[in-house]
């Protein structure tokens, strides 16, 4: 039989496989070579698979060894997301943590519930696109600010507001001084985004893609796509309170007129049972409440 996975070498084989060199990786790891090299051959005799191949050329990935690598990310995720929800537990109910999608201010919906737990220890998180559901999953955020679109499943959700989405244009962009632009005003320029943040582009990134070939990477932070924006080498489609928090003298922004408005939710992962995650919910009911 046999032994199962050992997810020490498991994280030393993927380090070797992402940089397809032992040095590298050790480096990396912070480890000798040499015992890096003797773990891998031992996590190979383990698993009884031939996971690289080393010869004069460099070090290459065996079919099975692009298998493991595509596979090996989930779980290691997995498990350092059991350690992650092990630890929240054991730190019971005395630190709580509230992540935010850039642009959202939770700063009142945090002082108010402190007013009525003063015990407890607050912490913020910023988050973007890609983990603002994940800090939830692997408990590293108790609750979170999400923007649509994002995927629900295992969620308890409650929505917030909506508002308008804007589109960020250098200062001396044709465009930038007009009172509104319609999405297709936009298909020659690139999006510095990910698609998937603003669904209705698809079309006009299949487009321009068409025209143009492979797009460019989509970049992380809002301060690095402002940056381009800026300096002319693409657009960014934001919500308004996003664009007003990073207001900036060579950048503009102009109501795209045609997109939908954003949804902003607060989420919490589905099945806790948190007496602090409810009276959080019920504080930001309190502060999101329209005045009568």
């Amino acid at each position: 039989m046999r032994p199962d996975l050992d997810l020490r070498k498991l994280r030393y084989f993927v380090a070797v496989a992402d940089e397809l060199n032992f040095r590298r990786a050790a480096e990396v790891l912070m480890i000798a070579q040499p015992v890096l090299s003797r773990q891998i051959r031992a996590f190979e005799d383990e698993i009884g698979l031939q996971l690289f191949v080393r010869d004069t050329r460099g070090t290459e990935l065996t079919e099975q060894g692009q298998l493991l690598h595509r596979e090996a990310e989930g779980l290691l995720a997995s498990a350092a997301a059991v350690r992650r929800r092990v630890a929240v537990a054991a730190r019971g109910e005395s630190v709580f943590t509230v992540g935010f999608m850039p642009g959202l201010v939770v700063t009142e919906a945090v002082r108010a519930f402190r007013r009525t737990n003063p015990e407890v220890e607050m912490q913020v998180m910023r988050t973007g696109w890609d983990d603002q559901v994940r800090v939830l999953h692997d408990g590293r955020a108790d609750v979170s600010y999400l923007r649509r679109p994002f995927d629900a499943a295992g969620l308890s959700t409650e929505s917030l507001f909506s508002e308008p989405r804007v589109v960020m244009l250098p200062s001396d962009h044709e465009l930038a001084t007009a009172e509104g632009v319609l999405l297709s005003d936009l298909t020659a320029e690139q999006l510095l985004q990910d698609p998937a943040a603003v669904p209705e582009w698809a079309a006009a990134a299949a487009e321009m893609r068409r025209r143009r070939g492979s797009a460019r990477a989509a970049h992380r932070t809002v301060e690095e796509k402002l940056e381009l924006v800026a300096v002319g080498q693409g657009i960014a489609i934001f919500p308004l309170s996003t664009a007003r928090f990073y207001r900036r003298a060579d950048v503009r922004f102009v109501p795209v007129t045609d997109l939908p408005p954003t949804e902003v939710h607060l989420g919490w992962e589905r099945g806790r049972t948190s007496r602090l995650i409810h009276e959080f919910v019920a504080t930001v009911r309190d502060v999101n409440r329209p005045p009568t």
